[in-house]
């Protein structure tokens, strides 16, 4: 009998001896196999071309999406996510104003799952798609919404082969090779001169005949904040104040429109970009940046045009690596195929249309020598993505460093970014009035 308690206790002792030990690789097991994980920020980015919203965090989400009807709405489930403070503030970031998403609520659906329910307008198309670390982001989860119609050229990148729009305008044969080429010397005499804000368009000739189309791009947006500036200004910002300026000073000509790739700040990829300019149909095509430099000290305007040959300097050719990250930074669902853009850019060998862009870039350049230092005297070429339309005179135009701190207080003054957009208007009317293509049709001279 005193033999059976002992095995007893021994056997009862084993047994929570065997408990404990298991209750110990339970608890090593449970954080890593179950921690959750924290959601850092939340942004939403409202506009008519489509609604963004993104999730970061410092892992990858497990996610799951469906829809559901009367009334339309999107749901979408996050595995082993934390229901933290970015999550429950979310739905408070929804604006009434937003076209297309009426509110979100977020609550904890079932152990280990948080849902998200978008209450929705109106019927969508949307995409969900992860993103890698980069640049000053972690993991992202985005979703994109977009309407179920295309009413506009950025969503009729999701409806590839659908027709090219009508014409707003016939387009302009701009390449003509009995042009005389250009001596490539600025018209320009003295920066140092007081001038208005409208100064630089006199004795530039007036347009006439039919409507010239401007496309505007003000570079950078959204999830893509472009430079910083050393106060904190952000390059998006800049682009976006001068864009809307020379949008407002193009209309006010006659004959001419603007039209703004970028009317907010969202985020567009460079091949949307591209495709809302051949969609508009437009005469021209003028990106607005406002870069920065590995010095602070660098200073000055710059005027950039395709090169099919590389670069003509290690700074444009930085410069151009720098801006084709840009979707990297603003982030595209590399699962839609781009074929409307692989149709427009087949052929490459677009030697009339550089031509003329490089005459366009003189002429702006030499505008902007009357308001601030140049960069470099010349005209630089360089790959960009964003001037690869092969029909289009197209230019990118670097208005200042913003990483130069004096030249960032004046790229944020008003009165500084009118006068850049009178530079680049006054650039673009002596393109017009010099190109004896339109000449003959649009350009009638002051006498």
């Amino acid at each position: 009998m005193f033999r059976a308690a002992i095995n007893f206790i021994s056997t009862h002792k084993a047994r929570r001896l065997g408990q404990a030990a298991a209750a110990v690789l339970l608890c090593l097991w449970l954080p890593q196999s179950q921690a959750a994980i924290e959601i850092l920020a939340t942004r939403f980015w409202p506009a008519q071309d489509y609604t963004r919203l993104t999730l970061e965090s410092k892992q990858a989400i497990g996610h799951k999406m469906f829809s559901m009807e009367n009334p339309d709405r999107l749901v979408i489930d996050l595995e082993d996510v934390e229901l933290g403070e970015a999550l429950n503030q979310l739905s408070g970031k929804i604006g009434n104003d937003d076209p297309y998403i009426k509110g979100v609520r977020v609550a904890r659906f079932k152990p280990g799952t948080v849902r998200l329910v978008l209450d929705l307008k109106s019927q969508i198309k949307p995409q969900l798609f992860d993103l890698k670390p980069v640049g000053e982001y972690g993991y992202r989860l985005v979703l994109d919404v977009y309407p179920a119609q295309a009413n506009d050229p950025l969503m009729a990148l999701l409806d590839q082969d659908s027709p090219p729009s009508p014409a707003i305008t016939e387009p302009a044969k701009l390449a003509d090779k009995s042009l005389v080429e250009e001596t490539g010397k600025s018209s320009v005499t003295n920066r140092n001169q007081p001038q208005s804000a409208s100064t630089s368009l006199k004795n530039v000739p007036e347009l006439r005949a039919r409507t010239l189309v401007i496309a505007i791009d003000a570079g950078h947006g959204g999830e893509d904040p472009g430079a910083r500036g050393s106060k904190g200004s952000n390059e998006k910002d800049v682009t976006l104040a001068i864009a809307r300026k020379l949008n407002t000073l193009i209309n006010d000509m006659p004959n001419m429109r603007g039209v703004l790739i970028r009317d907010g700040d969202y985020f567009i990829p460079l091949s949307g970009r591209v495709a809302k300019t051949r969609k508009a149909r437009a005469d021209l095509f003028v990106s607005i940046h406002a870069d920065a430099f590995i010095k602070p000290d660098a200073r000055g305007s710059s005027v950039f045009a395709l090169s099919e040959h590389g670069a003509t300097s290690t700074a444009a050719r930085w410069l151009a690596k720098k801006e084709n990250e840009a979707d990297l930074i603003g982030g595209i669902n590399i699962a839609v195929k781009d074929r409307y853009l692989a149709r427009t850019l087949l052929d490459l060998s677009q030697t009339a249309t550089i031509n003329d862009s490089i005459r366009l870039a003189r002429h702006v350049l030499g505008e902007l020598d009357h308001i601030n230092d140049l960069h470099s005297g010349h005209v630089e070429q360089a790959g960009f993505a964003v001037l690869k339309s092969p029909d289009i005179p197209s230019i990118l135009v670097e208005t200042a460093f913003i990483s130069n701190p004096s030249e960032e207080r004046r790229l944020n003054d008003e009165d500084y970014q009118l006068k850049l957009a009178n530079a680049v208007l006054s650039g673009i009317k002596r393109y017009f009035s010099q190109n004896p293509a339109l000449s003959r049709h649009n350009i009638a001279q002051n006498n």
